[in-house]
């Protein structure tokens, strides 16, 4: 316990060290932690990062100590940055200009999200998109690949006189996948097909055999449909975290939209 703890802190001292925990700018100074050259240090500053990366779990005094050595050197760093002059640096200046933006548009997202929330015509409207892209039929099929048509044609007059769909595939198909399986491909929608294999697919009833080879870019195919099927989507409560994430930046989208077209850009 002791080993991941010391692991834990000296994580949390190296982020405070390269800035990566940003403190709140409103710390009360009600209490000085440490003068480090002369400069006064505010006890406050550390119990507000605690809060922070500790996220309601108690603070050990080890966790506290080490926040504590980490805020000093962090003082130490800075004020070693600051007589160097590096604070007036070109470059410093623009990372500075850099962040208050990102700040600023951080604060400017949050207040849009805050009014303008996704309403419950927002997630029916997109739960409905949702269903029209991916809803429709699925099928069951099983298929035998060969190379040539006149193969595939000597295998469906074998059909015809009553072989096994599955064991003709096992025996002749070259699709290593299937073949095995009795050329079964399980369920998929047709959309997961090549074009030519998803118009013969959709043109089948359940139980049905194709008259005649399919030809795609891997050679020429039977296919027979096991079962077809409503595709089986989510519900919309399943689906709410994900469409509230897409509706929210499209709404948000279209609000940066509005503000380029009314922009003067040259």
């Amino acid at each position: 316990m002791k080993k991941t703890l010391s692991a834990t802190t000296t994580a949390l001292s190296a982020a405070l060290l390269l800035g990566a925990l940003a403190l709140p700018a409103s710390v009360a100074q009600a209490q000085n932690l440490a003068v480090v050259n002369g400069k006064p240090i505010p006890t406050a500053r550390v119990d507000a990062l605690a809060r922070q990366v500790l996220r309601g779990q108690p603070p050990t005094p080890e966790i506290m100590e080490e926040l504590k050595q980490a805020v000093i050197d962090r003082e130490l760093l800075a004020q070693e940055a600051r007589r160097q002059g590096l604070a007036a640096t070109p470059e410093y200046r623009a990372q500075i200009e850099f962040a208050q933006e990102s700040l600023l548009i951080r604060e400017l997202v949050t207040r849009f999200q805050e009014t303008n929330p996704v309403t419950d015509a927002d997630f029916q409207e997109g739960y409905q998109r949702f269903v029209a892209a991916n809803g429709g039929k699925e099928y069951h099929a099983r298929h035998i690949l060969v190379a040539t048509e006149a193969e595939a044609l000597a295998l469906l007059a074998q059909l015809k006189k009553g072989a096994k769909f599955d064991a003709l595939a096992k025996q002749h198909s070259k699709d290593p996948g299937s073949a095995p399986r009795g050329g079964d491909l399980d369920w998929a929608p047709a959309q997961g097909y090549v074009p030519e294999f998803a118009a013969a697919l959709q043109a089948l009833g359940k139980g049905q055999t194709s008259e005649a080879p399919v030809q795609t870019q891997f050679g020429w195919h039977l296919i027979q449909v096991e079962d077809v099927r409503d595709i089986q989507l989510p519900s919309l409560d399943d689906l709410k975290p994900q469409l509230a994430q897409e509706i929210g930046q499209h709404k948000f989208e279209e609000f940066q939209k509005n503000l380029r077209a009314k922009a003067k850009i040259k």
